[in-house]
């Protein structure tokens, strides 16, 4: 789509002072990307106006430097809504009734020899906490509510129309819930909140699940609190320096790892790819981006 409306510059990573001239920089207006955007990048395109950011998290661009710049950032909320929510719980379920282990055990032959042992854990009577009720906080709250199960929240603060129980802070939160499901943006307020006094408080039937940022958590508490069963499970599709995954992660039984595919099915993320094409264009015609971020 950007192509039929503007010169396209295409690099394969965002060294661009090596990459492209500064003849070929200062021509630039706008940047499509779903990169790591610095104040060097930004210093670097000095007629910069606009960075469109491919995903609803837009912690890897510098946003206030950019603001203080006049730099318009957005970023592309809402079409990936339905479906991080559809993993969360595809996620849920597999970690609790251990699908992962069910499928290995059947590919290894093992159904000749036994059935598969019953698995300790369920989601019957269990009460989940949602961290960050915020857009897709809401569609994974819906789609908890179709199994029957209460519902608790924190956010920064109550969020409008929601009538779930909301605790003032996230310990108080993991105290009152045996599963706890992270969604917050990764920012400096939320870096390792998801610590071991949280995941102690959940209890060890608790299960932790991660579709937001992996910085949220501090993943040698998690290590510990798997490793001695302080929780019973945990499932994670983000990580802190993904896709590294470290030995220590890997050799868990009790988590399952998926490499970042909350939103990635071919129809989202070509939704998510029009409206970054989208928000250029309008910026371009009108001087005003169809989501800006706040």
């Amino acid at each position: 789509m950007l192509g039929t409306h503007f010169n396209l510059v295409e690099t394969p990573d965002c060294n661009i002072h090596v990459r492209l001239s500064p003849e070929v920089r200062t021509s630039i207006r706008g940047v499509a990307c779903r990169a790591r955007i610095d104040r060097q990048f930004i210093d670097a395109l000095p007629n910069l106006g606009i960075i469109a950011s491919y995903g609803v998290g837009y912690d890897a661009v510098d946003a206030a430097y950019a603001r203080s710049k006049n730099i318009v950032v957005t970023n592309t909320p809402d079409v990936l809504n339905e479906e991080v929510a559809d993993l969360t719980l595809g996620l849920l379920i597999s970690v609790v009734r251990e699908i992962p282990k069910a499928v290995a055990f059947v590919r290894e032959g093992r159904w000749k020899a036994s059935d598969y042992p019953l698995s300790r854990l369920t989601l019957r009577n269990r009460r989940v906490g949602i961290y960050g009720m915020g857009r897709i906080g809401r569609c994974i709250a819906r789609r908890i509510e179709a199994f029957g199960l209460p519902i608790a929240y924190h956010s920064r603060r109550p969020a409008d129309g929601v009538t779930y129980d909301y605790f003032p802070s996230l310990l108080e939160l993991a105290s009152a819930v045996d599963v706890l499901i992270s969604i917050v943006p990764g920012d400096p307020s939320t870096a390792r909140s998801v610590n071991a006094e949280v995941l102690s408080a959940l209890g060890p039937d608790g299960v932790f699940i991660n579709v937001g940022r992996g910085t949220v958590l501090d993943e040698d508490a998690l290590i510990t609190a798997l490793g001695t069963g302080t929780i019973a499970a945990a499932g994670l599709d983000v990580l802190a320096d993904e896709p590294n995954v470290s030995d220590d992660l890997l050799a868990l039984d009790n988590l399952t790892i998926l490499p970042h595919i909350g939103s990635a099915s071919v129809s989202t993320r070509t939704a998510m790819a029009d409206l970054v094409a989208q928000n250029v264009i309008a910026w371009f015609r009108s001087g005003a981006a169809l989501t800006p971020v706040p």
